[in-house]
């Protein structure tokens, strides 16, 4: 008779030891080649995607999926923060947690599909690139609690929207620049133009001029969230035009800013965005907008675990503690004291409403 496992023909009346023994050999194989029945510790393959996990000790039956955009879970800013949120939500909540990562636009509702549909009970779509897949993803799983970070969520039961006043905490790093520059010259580099960015750009400049009205701020878009290489370039140039302190809110493409303010050394400074990049170049990066995507994350998982998930869109600036400088722990000696006290005072006048960062970028 014909083997099904191997398609070789053998007489089962000659031989039954030795077939028997090639037929568990054979399954034995089989298994190691399959695996065997077991909770799989990375979530199903995804078109144009990879996922990774780390798995805590589960006390909760909650499980947490996240969507990284196409920055990716390595880019040291937005992404990288939410998978930090997510992670904390593992160890202190005890649920499970994994992410899986967007390698074009088009793999969006692939992956926010895995999750709905592989038992998740809270989907993350990060960034507003996003929104669209969420409108469609969304309607299908009402089960399924779903938030997007940096975008619009549809109006539905299971859906909310986190977003960030990134003009507030840009506003102060503008300040502090205009205040530590020594050449009246500073730089700011986006990573694609548009609203949410300019935002940024926009809290920047007016903090710049806040505090240094003879500053100039020349402005850079790498048209991507990606290429560090194009980060490290406009950099250079930026600097090469007499910029010395350069802010980024450019995604992976700042770690390429980073790196030319480092290799060019004393008397330049970058300033980091969305996570506490100081420590990416001790010493010289000033200090960082701290965006505290992490924490929105969290407090998602928290509300799912007490059965207190709310949709709607929640905004987080400098009064909810949503944005925030660092700590500036390599660089705080080398700022005059009365320069932190300016900076204080302006962030109390943030929250008490006496000064109003612009959102949008002038004419």
């Amino acid at each position: 008779m014909t083997n099904p496992l191997t398609g070789v023909r053998t007489t089962a009346s000659r031989r039954p030891v030795s077939a028997l023994v090639s037929l568990v050999t054979l399954c034995a194989v089989s298994l190691l080649i399959t695996g065997c029945p077991t909770t799989s510790t990375t979530p199903p393959a995804t078109q144009g995607g990879t996922s990774t996990v780390t798995p805590p000790a589960t006390t909760s039956n909650i499980k947490a999926g996240l969507v990284t955009d196409v920055g990716g879970i390595n880019d040291k800013s937005f992404n990288a923060s939410a998978w930090d949120g997510l992670q904390r939500a593992g160890k202190e909540l005890g649920i499970a947690v994994k992410f899986t990562e967007s390698k074009q636009n088009a793999d969006y509702v692939s992956n926010l599909t895995q999750y709905a549909r592989g038992g998740y009970d809270v989907v993350f779509a990060l960034g507003f690139r996003m929104q669209d897949a969420l409108k469609e993803v969304a309607p299908r799983y009402p089960k399924v609690k779903f938030a997007i970070i940096d975008g619009d969520a549809p109006p539905l039961p299971n859906c909310a929207a986190y977003k960030f006043r990134e003009e507030q905490g840009s506003y102060l790093v503008g300040a502090l620049a205009g205040l530590m520059t020594k050449s009246n010259k500073v730089g700011f580099i986006g990573g694609e133009q548009m609203p949410l960015i300019e935002k940024f750009q926009a809290g920047y400049a007016a903090g710049v001029k806040a505090t240094n009205p003879q500053a100039q701020v020349v402005v850079g878009y790498a048209q991507s969230f990606v290429d560090a290489s194009k980060g490290q370039e406009i950099a250079i140039s930026q600097m090469g035009s007499g910029a010395d302190i350069l802010y980024h809110a450019s995604g992976n493409v700042g770690t390429g800013v980073i790196k030319a303010v480092a290799a060019k050394g004393t008397g330049f400074y970058a300033i980091g965005v969305d996570k506490d990049q100081d420590g990416d170049a001790p010493g010289r990066v000033l200090t960082s907008m701290v965006k505290r995507v992490d924490t929105a994350v969290f407090d998602v998982c928290k509300s799912v675990t007490t059965d207190s998930f709310k949709s709607g869109t929640v905004t987080l600036g400098l009064k909810e503690g949503g944005v925030s400088l660092s700590e500036m722990k390599y660089t705080k000696k080398d700022v005059p004291p009365a320069v932190l006290q300016k900076i204080d005072g302006l962030k109390a006048d943030i929250i008490a409403g006496t000064v109003t960062p612009p959102t949008t970028i002038g004419p």
